[in-house]
């Protein structure tokens, strides 16, 4: 069988007009990428498909399929499924209508089409404290810990996986505090925020902060989804076509450590917030919508297959997501949407994966187009607004508008909040303000 091997740039390292320089790859590297164009092979006979359309290219405005950024050309699909109507027809009208009979309905269309299936029965983790050091970051002197989920492997003794954690709590803390836990890249090159570190600010808030390393839990490529927990479940085969991508691993990972924290004397685990950014901005979205312990989150530049709406033509398509170099964040069934059927063939869209999250609290984050055109600021902010009715069901504020509103102005007076800074791909501007919403909520 004969392997084309194509570089394509993911959502992470490209903005409009901007890109990091990517080195040349290795010969792992390569190994990776032509692992990971076989196994997407694999699942595209598995479901018939003999051709996908091609992304768009955000590096070459002059390309035959060149990035859209011209809004008048965003929305060929301007209506979105109706979150409060039952597949029967008929409306949703109480809350209660809401649990038992609409939410799960959403879930069900996320589970088999876009995220896949988290398998009923996963592994037990077992979390060991390896090293406990003492730090000052802005002042504040802290307590942390690190940590290693050993996940069960007797199912499957070839395949390890032991999860990354840190946290971090104020030292001279009187009882359990909030905690801010980041999905954190390890080995990407990621702007470095102006100003104090968002560590920092959490700490003089007397909160604590945690980091989890989501490869740690699934790799991120498709040659890892016979290893990592997907591979350990699957006893090192291939997916099925509603088997779980990475996004959803890592959401799982995100909780695993959640239970950790109901143990830690140390974290109020009624009072933690969930940050990530882009790819893992994604993961955070996931996490936050499929368990209801997360008491907050902070979505950053998560565009397509996060909280950009899917039938928007702007920047990152689903063709990108579905791609050689993505497809393995998502469900395999997934790809049908980009070959031979189209995005408002989807049963759902991202507002809906906000509406999983209410009554809970969700901070939508962007930077400017110049920089971050790639994830679609707008089409995050009208998935925010379009869960607005079922918020409001529920008793809660969305965003309060349906206009998109300048650069720089936060909207911050529901539970649906959402920020487009002036800085590129980076969550640092929007730091201090996610902080001061998660106030609200978050009392030590």
């Amino acid at each position: 069988m004969t392997l084309k091997i194509v570089l394509a740039v993911t959502s992470c390292a490209i903005g409009l007009g901007v890109a990091y320089q990517m080195p040349q790859p290795t010969p792992a590297q390569l190994a990776t990428q032509a692992a990971s164009v076989e196994d997407r092979q694999k699942m595209l006979d598995l479901l018939q498909i003999t051709s996908l359309r091609r992304g768009a290219d955000g590096r070459n405005p002059d390309a035959p399929n060149a990035a859209n950024y011209d809004e008048s050309k965003a929305n060929p699909y301007p209506k979105l499924p109706d979150p409060l109507l039952l597949k029967n027809g008929r409306p949703v009208k109480k809350a209660a209508d809401w649990w038992k009979l609409r939410r799960p309905e959403i879930v069900e269309d996320f589970d088999r089409e876009i995220y896949g299936r988290m398998p009923k029965q996963t592994p037990a983790v077992t979390w060991e404290v390896v090293e406990t050091t003492r730090e000052t970051l802005g002042g504040v002197g802290s307590i942390k810990r690190r940590l290693v989920g050993h996940v069960d492997n007797t199912a499957a003794p070839q395949i390890s996986v032991d999860i990354q954690l840190t946290v971090a709590t104020p030292a001279d803390a009187k009882g359990p505090v909030p905690v801010v836990m980041e999905l954190a890249f390890v080995g990407f090159p990621v702007r470095p925020n102006a100003g104090p570190s968002w560590k920092e600010l959490v700490l003089q808030r007397g909160w604590g902060y945690a980091v989890l390393i989501p490869t740690s839990i699934q790799a991120d490529n498709g040659q890892g989804l016979t290893a990592g927990i997907i591979g350990l479940v699957n006893h090192g085969q291939t997916r099925k076509p509603d088997d779980w991508g990475a996004l959803r691993a890592w959401a799982w990972g995100a909780s695993r450590a959640l239970d950790y924290f109901e143990t830690d004397k140390r974290v109020n685990a009624k009072q933690v917030a969930i940050e990530g950014h882009s790819r893992y901005g994604k993961a955070t979205a996931v996490a936050m919508a499929y368990d209801p312990r997360f008491a907050i989150a902070f979505v950053s530049s998560s565009g397509a297959g996060g909280l950009k709406l899917h039938r928007r033509n702007f920047g990152e398509l689903v063709e990108n997501v579905a791609a050689a170099n993505e497809y393995h964040w998502m469900a395999g069934n997934y790809l049908k949407y980009a070959g031979p059927l189209q995005w408002n063939d989807l049963p759902v869209d991202a507002h809906e994966l906000v509406a999983l999250c209410a009554p809970r609290p969700v901070f939508i984050s962007a930077g400017a187009v110049q920089g971050d055109g790639w994830v679609d600021a707008k089409g995050m902010f009208l998935a925010g607004a379009g869960a607005g009715p079922v918020y409001r069901l529920l008793g809660k504020k969305g965003l309060g508008t349906e206009e998109f509103p300048p650069i720089e102005t936060s909207l911050v007076g529901g539970e649906i909040a959402f920020r487009q800074h002036s800085g590129g791909h980076t969550p640092g501007p929007n730091w201090p303000v996610f902080l001061d919403f998660a106030a609200r909520y978050f009392k030590n």
